[in-house]
């Protein structure tokens, strides 16, 4: 199975910007649909945004919808997360998920997962 690694977190105003990377390892890349998903203290993980497999279609849950771009790169077995415009509420640890199932944006929906990499958004 695939193995994940998250890093690019840290502490950040309100209106500047972030790149969250994962970097896999183990099972064949390309074939996964990769994700990203968000815990914040106190709160159930929450679906971020999703690449399937092909790499032509994704998923943003609507909080972040304008803001926050997934991108893969399967020579480099990676998967990154832009984020612009960050605010206070994105304020969460963030999670990056493998998964072969049709659907990709329901937490289900993923096997794999990485460790996590903390955001902060302070105001």
């Amino acid at each position: 199975q695939v193995q994940l690694v998250e890093s690019g977190g840290g502490l950040v105003q309100a209106g500047e910007s972030l790149r969250l990377s994962c970097t896999a390892s183990g099972g064949t890349f390309s074939s996964y649909n990769l994700g990203w998903f968000r815990q914040a203290p106190g709160k159930e993980r929450e679906f971020v945004a999703a690449i399937r497999w092909s790499g032509g279609i994704t998923y943003y849950a609507d909080s972040v919808k304008g803001r926050f771009t997934i991108s893969r790169d399967n020579a480099k077995n990676t998967v990154s997360l832009q984020m612009n415009s960050l605010k206070p509420e994105d304020t969460a640890a963030y999670y990056c998920a493998a998964g072969t199932n049709n659907y990709f944006t329901r937490l289900r929906d993923f096997s794999s997962w990485g460790q996590g990499t903390h955001v902060t958004v302070s105001k």
